[in-house]
């Protein structure tokens, strides 16, 4: 036998019971969520065509995949995220549905990049989606869920934000501080990072990667500096093409005050989320403090399914980890503790009742009840010890008396009461 230690891969984890129970408790409140606005739940291969993320993305994307050949000669890879799938699945079966369609799902996704706090190589992601719907109704119900789905675990406004902004409005605002067209993707990218960077790099990166002169550069600092809409408004507002994208956004934030979400939205134009294909209005969920990384990404993405061969349709969502989210509930100590529990665990009290145990144990458990029982005789002391562990809130004994006379004593684990009932109250 080897002496290897076989161990688990860098950045993946395990989930014994009591992480387990964890995962479960995040993956319930989305569900529940996800249900209450009316999403149906669909789910889609972990292996997928690498075409289907080069399409998206580029080949720049192919670094951050488990990407092989498989045995029929075909590139494939392990999903990065679900949005190619979403695109694919709906590509050609949209045509005939009702719209808009609704669709969560909660997949596990893999990438190959360095482990850190907030980031592994695998984690479960909320995926919730509109298609087919392109007013911004669809835009305010998708970030609705996302901070409901938070909410549900306890989560408040103080305790995080949806930082927001609009693609198109931002586009229109660096036209009219005089950004050329040409150089818009290129100051897109360097806003997306500038919050990572010094001062003196993204102002070096504006001149050199987005041809940027100093007097763009100050009018962009002054801009991203902005959270106010109406300081927006005040100073770009006659501006016509700023003025349609102005009164859209206001329609969205609008709506998120009306449903009482307000406290939780703030603008932030240096949100425009690095993906090329997202069209208009995008988001980032952050914890208020600032420790964690993003805990929730999306945004409008109008042309994702005319790129895997779809017909044009309007969609809008979100990804939400679990591994940044549980991070920050366990901060705010809002991971409820790990407890087994269990209905009932039968003591047979010698080998003898051990048939009428197992067909009472049957019974409960038809009747939608936990139930164990030891798999191998033992005294009734280590069998009680062993209900104990298990967390049973009821245990029924059987003995030589309860056998012959069809009783079973039932004794309550949290109050030590013990009484005798027929054995046929249970069936």
């Amino acid at each position: 036998m080897s002496d290897k230690e076989l161990t688990k891969l860098p950045g993946f984890r395990d989930f014994p019971p009591e992480d387990f129970a964890r995962r479960s408790y995040i993956q319930g409140a989305w569900r529940r969520v996800a249900q209450r606005y009316g999403f149906q739940e669909y789910d889609g291969p972990p292996l997928e065509s690498l075409d289907l993320y080069v399409e998206k993305s580029g080949d720049e994307i192919v670094g951050q995949l488990y990407n092989f050949v498989d045995k029929g000669d075909r590139d494939v890879a392990l999903r990065p995220e679900m949005t190619p799938s979403l695109a694919r699945i709906l590509a050609k079966r949209s045509r005939g549905m009702s719209k808009p369609i609704k669709w969560f799902s909660m997949p596990q996704l893999f990438r190959y990049e360095r482990a850190q706090r907030g980031r592994l190589r695998e984690h479960f992601q909320w995926n919730v989606d509109i298609i087919g719907e392109s007013s911004v109704a669809a835009d305010a119900e998708v970030l609705a869920i996302a901070i409901d789905g938070l909410r549900e675990l306890g989560l408040t406004d103080k305790d995080f934000a949806a930082r927001v902004s609009d693609r198109r409005l931002l586009t229109a605002l660096l036209l009219g501080i005089g950004v050329r067209e040409e150089n818009l993707g290129a100051t897109f990218g360097v806003i997306d990072k500038i919050e990572r960077l010094p001062a003196e790099k993204a102002e070096q990166l504006l001149v050199e990667e987005a041809g940027l002169e100093n007097t763009e550069i100050e009018a962009l600092k002054s801009l991203l500096s902005s959270t106010r809409i109406d300081d927006v408004t005040r100073e770009f507002g006659d501006d016509s093409r700023v003025a349609e994208e102005l009164h859209r956004f206001r329609q969205y934030t609008d709506m998120l005050e009306s449903m009482g979400l307000g406290d939780f939205v703030e603008l932030d134009l240096r949100i425009v989320r690095g993906l090329a294909y997202y069209t208009g209005i995008v988001f980032e969920l952050f914890d208020r403090k600032r420790d964690l990384r993003a805990i929730c990404g999306g945004g409008r993405y109008d042309r994702l399914l005319e790129l895997v061969g779809g017909d044009p349709q309007p969609a809008v969502g979100f990804g939400m980890g679990d591994v940044v989210l549980g991070e920050l509930l366990k901060e705010m100590n809002l991971v409820p503790e790990y407890e087994r529990s269990l209905d009932y665990f039968l003591v047979a009290v010698s080998g003898e009742e051990y048939p009428a145990a197992l067909r009472l144990a049957h019974q409960l458990r038809d009747q939608g009840h936990s139930v164990a029982y030891g798999l191998r005789q033992q005294g009734v002391t280590k069998q009680m010890k062993a209900a104990a562990r298990e967390g049973a809130n009821t245990v029924l004994i059987i003995g030589p008396d309860e056998l012959a006379n069809g009783t079973v004593l039932v004794r309550d684990m949290t109050s030590g009461e013990q009484r005798e009932v027929q054995r046929q109250e249970f069936e």
